[in-house]
């Protein structure tokens, strides 16, 4: 039945203050190349993380808030939670690396150009080996704390 409203109505479940930075972890592409994260959100409920494509965005609109709250104090959980942000800070709180060994003066940028980009199943930009390179090539300049930026093309009905 169609309410005749022309734009959809979203209502989010709250995310305890214990878990907020649940939404931080699940809008940083950080998670499509760390497992604990996707593990910490599939523990939450495994039927949804499978059901939303294990994509952690669409899983946090989706889940029921009383698991949410349930998990807040679950002692087992908010360990590895906040485990999970220590690793998470830490990495995030290298400096961009401007030195000798990657040959990089400090305004030097990376720009990686490519139609596609392959991070996770759970963001479909990709359709076979070049974007799942380029994710790839991302993931290992993230790592490497490179001043580095993907550059693509996003189609609505496809690549073509």
């Amino acid at each position: 039945m169609s309410t005749g409203t022309p734009f959809a109505i979203a209502v989010n479940p709250r995310i305890p203050h214990r878990l907020a930075r649940l939404e931080e972890l699940a809008n940083n592409l950080w998670y499509s190349w760390d497992r604990s994260t996707r593990t910490l959100f599939a523990r939450l409920h495994p039927e949804l993380w499978k059901a939303v494509g294990h994509n952690p965005k669409d899983f946090l609109k989706r889940v029921d808030e009383s698991i949410l709250l349930k998990a807040a104090e679950d002692q087992v959980f908010l360990s590895n939670y906040n485990s999970i942000l220590s690793a998470y800070d830490s990495y995030h709180s290298e400096p961009v690396r401007h030195d000798d060994a990657t040959g990089m003066r400090p305004h030097d940028q990376v720009a990686y150009f490519c139609f596609e980009f392959g991070f996770h199943e759970s963001l479909p930009i990709y359709s076979g080996g070049l974007g799942i390179l380029a994710g790839d090539h991302c993931k290992a300049a993230s790592d490497m704390h490179l001043p580095f930026v993907g550059v693509g093309l996003l189609y609505r009905q496809g690549y073509f």
